[in-house]
């Protein structure tokens, strides 16, 4: 029993490195998204800014879109992964952690939310946020409501 117990810390430490490294990537790709951005929507131009703030521990992505639904993002490093929450127009807060940088994508799942009046609420439960060059964008947001998904898929461009 002891000799698992012992293999299984050691298994934990020499994976720790790994997701480390891993995490520290993806949260370098995420600085440089810091500047302002531009996308089209159906109804207008969606301006996004980036910043860092908190000594550089944390990276506000304001929205500002044609409807006046303007929504705040913050991510940041949580141990081992990279955490999210998306404060929505909706009046609720879906926390999202990432499941890795792949092909340039960050991946973010739904974790919980605060604010939800019931499960059927509508909540933000997926972000995968391609960085598909220095100057290009693209975000793919999941939104449930009433046990249904919807994806919007909106691509930006460097403008400062």
């Amino acid at each position: 029993m002891k000799t698992a117990r012992a293999l299984s810390l050691l298994l934990a430490m020499a994976a720790f490195p790994a997701r480390a490294a891993e995490v520290d990537s993806a949260w370098k790709r995420l600085e440089t998204l810091v500047g302002d951005w531009e996308g089209k929507m159906d109804d207008g131009t969606v301006r996004l800014s980036y910043r860092l703030i908190s000594g550089g521990t944390a990276l506000l992505e304001t929205s500002n879109a044609p409807d006046s639904s303007d929504m705040v993002t913050v991510y940041h490093r949580d141990g081992e992964t990279l955490l999210l929450t998306h404060y929505c127009s909706a009046g609720n807060q879906s926390r999202l952690r990432a499941s890795g940088l792949g092909d340039g994508a960050l991946d973010f799942a739904f974790v919980d939310a605060t604010n939800l009046k019931s499960p059927a609420e509508h909540r933000m439960s997926r972000l995968v946020l391609t960085l598909a060059a220095p100057d290009r964008l693209v975000q793919e947001w999941t939104s449930v409501e009433g046990g249904k998904s919807y994806t919007n898929r909106h691509e930006f461009t460097r403008k400062r």
